[in-house]
């Protein structure tokens, strides 16, 4: 590994140690729930969410504009450089969550991709204190990010891409929006059958702060005078929210490397300004020759985080090589024990 390439990491690891440094530490408290755009933290597609968010270092293709960037970089499978990917997931209480995303090689092994997410949280009753079943009316929620990424190999081994991406959410009338970035590296190195270091930082950016016309109030600004205006319009100026900035460092390993069988194990460690010091873990079985990969995949994701519905995912996923491109199909699945059960279904096109 070239000294420019170890002094990038060092310094990056630094950098990254001062920025999570902060209040988390010095007051040691979790701050869940005090972010906008909680929806940026879902795991998008059945791959990652299949291994327990245990995604950052194996990340690779579209989707992985969504896990770190830098992956997109990655060729996947008899060099394949570009891909589509789409996904779909249906989540309790009808809610949608529905992500695309193209990557296209440029300038050599560069590459550069876009990426499209939505969530879709259905139609809602318009309830008030005198019609709390409901005055007729009804209302929609939705949240929305658009990202344009780059990424590059620095070296043979050493990769790096960054997202700039567009973040807006919705509640009937009121909007807030804001713009993030995310960035990320995966280094490929000779030790332990071929282990993989990656990091990324994710949606760091501006804050978020509903407007719209549900905040307009009328107001008598003086009510100990009569005859003056007592509808004089006012707007109702709403607080601004952090976007949910994490930092993550995560790992492959190959286990075992037999003919057309591999056996990966994967963990990622989570650092966030809205929770506390979090770890994932994932496995993946690989059968595998020149034409086709069939994956089988196990997760136990927020290791360190009680109360949580569930731990475990599972999944499955197959690509195969034919009429010069690859297809690939994958599918994730979470027993959520109290709120149902979740599933992610993925397509995927590499050329």
């Amino acid at each position: 590994m070239r000294q420019s390439v170890r002094t990038t990491i060092y310094l990056f690891v630094l950098l990254l140690m001062m920025i999570n440094a902060g209040p988390e530490i010095a007051f040691a408290q979790s701050r869940a729930g005090t972010t906008a755009a909680s929806f940026l933290t879902i795991g998008t597609g059945a791959r990652g969410q299949a291994l327990g968010h245990a995604y950052t270092a194996v990340a690779t293709g579209a989707d992985a504009l969504f896990w770190n960037p830098a992956g997109a970089a990655r060729s996947y499978g008899n060099n394949s450089a570009g891909g589509i990917f789409l996904s779909h997931s249906r989540w309790f209480a009808d809610i949608e969550y529905n992500a695309a995303a193209v990557v296209v090689p440029v300038f050599g092994d560069r590459v550069l991709g876009l990426s499209v997410a939505s969530v879709n949280y259905g139609d809602m009753l318009v309830r008030t204190v005198a019609f709390p079943e409901g005055t007729g009316e009804t209302f929609r929620a939705s949240d929305f990010s658009l990202g344009l990424s780059y990424a590059q190999p620095l070296t043979e081994s050493f990769y790096f891409g960054g997202t700039a991406k567009y973040v807006r959410q919705q509640i009937r009338d009121m909007t807030a929006s804001t713009i993030g970035f995310d960035f990320g590296f995966i280094l490929k190195s000779e030790y332990l059958r071929g282990l993989i270091l990656a990091a990324s930082i994710q949606n760091f950016g501006g804050k978020m702060q509903m407007t719209g016309v549900n905040s307009i109030v009328f107001v008598d600004i003086d009510e100990t005078t009569t005859g003056n205006n007592p509808n004089i319009p006012a707007r109702i100026e709403m607080d601004s929210w952090d976007l949910p900035l994490s930092f993550k460092f995560g790992l492959a390993m190959p286990i075992i490397q037999a003919g057309m069988i591999e056996l990966s194990a994967l963990a990622d460690i989570q650092q966030s300004n809205d929770n506390s010091l979090n770890s994932d873990a994932g496995a993946q079985l690989r059968i595998h020759n020149r034409t086709f990969n069939f994956d089988l995949r196990g997760g136990y994701k927020d290791l360190f985080i009680d109360n949580v519905d569930s731990h475990l995912t599972f999944g499955t996923g197959i690509d195969v090589r034919a009429f010069g491109v690859r297809l690939g199909f994958d599918y994730a699945y979470t027993p959520f024990e109290l709120l149902g059960q979740t599933q992610v279904v993925d397509f995927r096109v590499y050329f």
